[in-house]
């Protein structure tokens, strides 16, 4: 099947890591022109960019800089002419629990991230599809959390964060459908991402894969080929839809 994203120009903020590089290299695959953004660890994403290419472009974004979401998508135009697709999987995630009872939290902890994690998001949501009204159409991919409508303990304002994304998308398909561009949220439950593997004991990984009917956990690419598809031509009319994929 030919997704038709062959000289496409894809924005992937988060793209460095995780869930976002995994997604980068699957446009990169199929032909895509990448920006990849990156908020801190620029070695990690110079090496991503070597690695795949002159196709990859690096750009900094960083949720908790207000001028580096200003100047992404515009950046991204002067050099492109354009967006069609545009994957939100930046994220800006609060320390993990077991942590403070949500009550002991200082609110302007739990303030800042909610601010983090919608602001920025919506905010270059808005000057992308600005942009892709401009070409006929485009695609937008919000990456959330299956914590969104699953819950976890200690991520009280990160879920309702997420969760907010996909009364946004909802919304958001609704207004712009009529002019060509298709939102989607992609909602991943655990993920074997590096940061994952990283900081969850073996255990608490193995007993969240039993709990899966297939088994095992997801892994970034399996997440990165259902953002692909969303993002592609063969997605032709699916808008508004919030996708969980939590391995059934």
């Amino acid at each position: 099947m030919d997704l038709g994203l062959r000289g496409k120009v894809v924005v992937v903020t988060g793209g460095t890591g995780g869930i976002g590089e995994a997604a980068v290299r699957a446009f990169t695959a199929e032909g895509a022109r990448v920006v990849a953004t990156y908020a801190a660890n620029k070695d990690r994403a110079a090496d991503l960019a070597e690695e795949l290419g002159p196709q990859v472009l690096l750009l900094r974004y960083d949720l908790a800089d207000p001028d580096s979401v200003e100047r992404l998508v515009p950046e991204v135009v002067d050099r492109f002419g354009g967006i069609d697709v545009l994957v939100a999987s930046a994220v800006r995630r609060p320390a993990r629990p077991p942590g403070p009872a949500f009550d002991e939290i200082d609110p302007a902890e739990w303030a800042d991230t909610l601010h983090t994690n919608i602001d920025p998001t919506l905010r270059t949501v808005q000057l992308a599809v600005a942009a892709m009204r401009g070409r006929g159409g485009g695609r937008v991919v919000l990456v959330s959390s299956h914590v969104a409508t699953r819950g976890d303990a200690g991520q009280e304002a990160y879920g309702a964060a997420k969760a907010a994304l996909h009364g946004f998308a909802v919304s958001l398909a609704r207004s712009v459908g009529p002019h060509g561009v298709l939102v989607n949220v992609v909602s991943p439950g655990l993920t074997a991402t590096p940061d994952a593997l990283a900081y969850l004991p073996a255990p608490v990984l193995a007993a969240a894969a039993a709990r899966m009917p297939t088994g095992r956990l997801c892994d970034p690419h399996d997440v990165a080929r259902l953002i692909v598809f969303y993002a592609s031509a063969a997605n032709q009319n699916i808008s508004g839809e919030v996708v969980s994929m939590v391995g059934g």
